[in-house]
């Protein structure tokens, strides 16, 4: 029989205090109400005794969120306490979460006091707490390097007392798995009241066994797991839930346990948790980096091709995402041409695959990634491998004051040249409007993307542009020590690749004609 496992989500206590800035009110609700359409079980919404603004929003959330249970963090201190409940009573299910350090070195240290009057304080604490609720968790801060004897005998004042849930916080991400296992196990067997609570854990990335320390708890007896939506939180990161949750999805044979995820709205919350935080996912993150269901070895393309089980153990519209990435690069074989010529509907017999193959090798040597419309374009247009850019600049001017930019743009358009100027709000927005007076390009931007290579006084930047044209995103790319600089040749290297589709697009044309 499956069990199921609980998931406490921390984003906005733990993975908040790793920000630069405090989330706002409204972000917050955004976030929560991604978190409770998601299906997480528990939502840690703050601490409310850290700062008014942590106290009335968890407030205001306490009356949005229905289904989600709603926590709160408080110190072993009544007035933490009393906070916490004055600022979730009105919710219809909620939790005060108590914590206190148990391991010798804070203890000593940190807290000045010995284990003894820390056993004390939380079996006061936690009775206080009971009188505005019997849903108490009680977390033994620094629990993973506490004596195991020690730790037991906190856990077992914790329960008697009336926690219905005890945590046992890995704080620093000092454990191993193994370590781990034993510690769970440990309480298993030598608390006598352990039955009467939830075993949970919260786990730390520092040497990068977050996730697997979860898992190693799970199979040891623990049964609800804290973390945050991508990882982030104090230090080098928290447990991120989405891939405890993939890894308990994806291994659900060997691993008899279930969640109440709603799977498709994982992607859609880490990004609204990414764009919110301003953290940026990094590439090859897993279940949601951008490489996670790319692919571009030759051989792997071939695999995923013919049957997508051969490199992925995860199917892409489980997490919320449309399809696999079959990148086009140097690395690519015949399989991955021929798959994209069949994406966008050309049949075998439109185009010689030897040739189009050896053309977009050499492309891919010098450019790097390719593109359909390169396809396209090695494909029907003979002339592509060599032909010179049809639009180049010549000249351009940015005059900007607090409100409005003026740009002046003089483009070599093949064989003609052309100055126009325009307004826009900005330097960015007046460049395009420039760039469509001058071409009569119905373009949309799609995606403007700077950053910056070196990080010093000569650091060079790089713009990435996305553009929508006749239905198809076209890319471009501009560098330059001047950040305008490299937006113009971004645009203009994107609208080169525009006016070569409409070549290609003529060309085939031409070609069904006869």
């Amino acid at each position: 029989m499956k069990k199921k496992i609980i998931l406490f989500d921390t984003t906005l206590r733990d993975g908040e205090q790793s920000l630069k800035s405090n989330l706002n009110t409204q972000e917050k609700i955004e976030i929560a109400l991604s978190l409770e359409e998601m299906g997480i079980d528990i939502i840690e919404v703050g601490f409310p005794m850290s700062s008014p603004n942590d106290y009335q929003t968890a407030k205001k959330i306490s009356y949005i969120i229905k289904n989600s249970k709603l926590c709160g963090l408080a110190r072993c201190k009544e007035k933490d306490i009393d906070l916490v409940y004055k600022s979730l009573k009105k919710s219809n299910n909620f939790r005060i979460h108590i914590f206190l350090a148990t391991s010798p070195i804070h203890i000593t240290t940190k807290l000045k006091t010995t284990l003894n009057k820390v056993i004390e304080k939380i079996s006061f604490m936690i009775k206080y707490a009971r009188k505005y609720t019997d849903d108490i968790e009680f977390s033994c801060e620094d629990g993973s390097r506490t004596p195991i004897n020690d730790l037991c005998l906190v856990v077992k004042t914790a329960i008697d007392a009336g926690a219905t849930t005890i945590n046992i916080p890995d704080t620093v991400g000092y454990t191993f798995p193994q370590e781990y296992y034993n510690i769970i196990s440990s309480l298993k067997k030598k608390v006598d009241n352990i039955d009467k609570c939830i075993i949970s854990v919260h786990t730390h990335n520092d040497l990068g066994m977050a996730v697997g320390n979860a898992i190693t708890a799970i199979n040891a007896g623990a049964r609800q797991i804290e973390g945050t939506i991508n990882g982030i939180g104090e230090r080098a990161g928290n447990c991120a839930l989405e891939e405890v949750i993939m890894a308990l999805y994806t291994r659900k044979k060997s691993m008899h346990f279930f969640t109440n995820i709603n799977y498709q709205k994982i992607y859609h919350t880490s990004k609204i948790v990414s764009n919110i935080c301003n953290i940026p996912l990094a590439i090859h993150k897993a279940i949601v980096g951008s490489n996670a269901f790319s692919h571009s070895s030759g051989i792997h393309q071939d695999g995923i091709i013919k049957n997508k089980k051969t490199y992925e153990i995860l199917n892409p519209q489980d997490i919320g995402l449309n399809k696999t990435k079959i990148n086009l690069t140097s690395k690519s074989g015949r399989a991955a041409v021929k798959y994209h010529m069949k994406l966008m509907g050309y049949k075998k017999n439109t185009y010689d695959i030897n040739q189009l193959y050896n053309k977009f090798i050499k492309l891919a040597d010098k450019k790097g990634q390719i593109f359909n419309y390169d396809l396209e374009a090695l494909a029907f247009n003979s002339k592509i491998e060599n032909s010179t850019e049809y639009y180049s600049l010549i000249y351009f001017n940015i005059q900007s004051n607090s409100n409005l930019s003026i740009a002046t743009i003089k483009l070599k358009c093949g064989k003609l040249t052309k100055l126009e100027a325009a307004t826009g709000l900005g330097p960015i927005d007046a460049i395009y409007k420039t760039i469509i007076k001058i071409t009569n390009y119905n373009i949309k931007f799609i995606q403007y993307v700077l950053t910056t290579k070196n990080n010093t006084e000569e650091s060079i930047g790089q713009v990435n542009i996305k553009m929508k044209y006749k239905k198809k995103i076209f890319h471009g790319i501009g560098l330059s020590k001047d950040i305008i600089k490299a937006s113009v040749i971004s645009i203009i290297n994107c609208l080169n690749n525009i006016w070569r589709s409409d070549q290609v697009q003529k060309n085939i044309m031409k070609i069904n004609k006869f």
